[in-house]
């Protein structure tokens, strides 16, 4: 016997069986053939995993996950959409932290990029002794208002401050995020909140941001010097996803002073200090930090780590998909969805987006992106690992008003793309 009932009509065939009736005037058991399931029944079902970063200067990480998922659920009522909001490393990584392993958030005052106060925060897990500093939190470009912005004038200090108050809460080991820094001053006001000094030909204290890294001539100190010696020092792991060196074509200066604020004369400036400070940091320590991969991320602070805290570097997001378990959560997945402001050549460099399709290319799982700017060519979009990548911009428009549409454009972008895959569903 053969029963059609309403909540079938997604089923290609339903197959009632009558069975020997108990107390009951009748009494069926349904048997369905997996593979009767409507596709489209089935895709309404997706399970799907939006993982973004944050867009610079618009929306944090959770929030374009957020935006991605209500254009998804107008598409889709019944998709299961998992949020997964990621960092590289850099700016946004102590919310990301936060919202994973639900870690304590600590806040304090300290110095921003200018030197005025602001308050910042830091994740510290008491029970693990582990504590993740943001460097964007106190140094980052996005406290700066574009008239501000200056690699000349600012410095790291504040970040310092973060990370004395983690030592001195009892924080054994430090991961710390250098992304999306306003600074170029090879982490020196980073060393100066931590007992190191610096002097000039006079034996004149040194002011540490990036126009006196050319006036160094000696270091003092050491870390916590002054306040207390350690025998035991955390240890500190830089969250770095980029491998530029200290200085030279592609070192801090050359490569992102700019979008800091520099013009040509200060990117000359603070290449030819970049330099000169690498050469006090040789005879201080006796080592050479120059071209150690990451050395020049977020304006040297990543020789600045090497050198005044003895950290490691290592790949911000290879760090962030580990702790977050990323690849267990894959699992059943039929889609990712990931997505960051800017999607371009550099996106191949160990960003996000290429740690994210590695990762879920071992498990088969595609993946589409949507960003901002999308300069990525097809073949980069292909080596990248992506199955497709989209820009969220619409219509002509300043850049001031992009920022200002980005929720917006995220949510319909992701409408629009999760209808027309399910035109292939159906």
């Amino acid at each position: 016997m053969v029963f059609i009932l309403p909540w079938t009509a997604g089923l290609k065939t339903a197959a009632l069986r009558p069975v020997e009736p108990k107390d009951e005037l009748f009494d069926f058991q349904i048997r369905v053939d997996p593979s009767w399931i409507d596709p489209f029944l089935f895709f309404c079902r997706m399970k799907i995993i939006v993982a973004a970063d944050s867009f610079k200067d618009a929306l944090s990480a959770l929030k374009v996950c957020q935006a991605i998922r209500r254009g998804i659920l107008q598409a889709q009522p019944g998709a299961e959409v998992i949020l997964f909001p990621l960092a590289d490393g850099g700016e946004g990584v102590a919310e990301v932290v936060a919202y994973h392993l639900k870690c304590k958030q600590i806040s304090l005052q300290v110095a921003d990029p200018l030197g005025r106060p602001v308050r910042a925060t830091y994740c510290y897990s008491a029970g693990s002794r582990v504590a993740f500093v943001e460097m964007a939190q106190a140094s980052g470009l996005q406290l700066l208002s574009l008239e501000e912005r200056d690699p000349m004038k600012t410095t790291t200090y504040g970040t310092g401050q973060l990370i004395k108050d983690a030592i001195f809460r009892g924080a054994e080991k430090i991961l710390l995020g250098i992304g999306g820094s306003a600074t170029n001053d090879a982490g020196m006001g980073m060393a100066a909140a931590l007992g190191w000094r610096f002097l000039g030909v006079n034996g004149q204290s040194i002011i540490p941001k990036g126009e006196n890294l050319g006036k160094v001539v000696a270091i003092e100190g050491g870390l916590l010097d002054g306040l207390t010696r350690l025998n035991d020092p955390p240890v500190i792991e830089v969250l770095c996803d980029v491998a530029n060196p200290l200085f030279g074509p592609t070192g801090a200066a050359r490569t992102y002073a700019r979008q800091k604020g520099a013009d040509e004369e200060s990117i000359d400036k603070l290449e030819a200090g970049m330099r000169h400070f690498s050469e006090v940091l040789d005879r201080h320590f006796g080592k050479n930090f120059t071209e150690v991969p990451g050395a020049g991320a977020a304006g040297g602070m990543g020789a600045g780590a090497l050198a005044f805290l003895q950290a490691r570097l290592r790949p911000g997001i290879e760090a962030m998909l580990e702790l977050t378990s990323f690849d267990q959560q894959l699992a059943g997945v039929d889609l990712v969805i990931t997505g960051e402001g800017k999607l371009d050549a550099q996106t191949m460099s160990g960003k996000l987006i290429q740690g994210i399709c590695k990762r879920a290319g071992r498990q088969g799982v595609p993946v589409i992106a949507m960003c901002g700017t999308l300069e990525a060519t097809m073949p980069q979009i292909e080596a990248i690992g992506l199955t497709a990548a989209f820009s969220i911009i619409q219509k002509p428009q300043t850049l001031k008003e992009a920022i200002l549409e980005t929720r917006q454009g995220l949510q319909s972008l992701a409408y629009n793309v999760l209808k027309t895959i399910g035109l292939g569903k159906t």
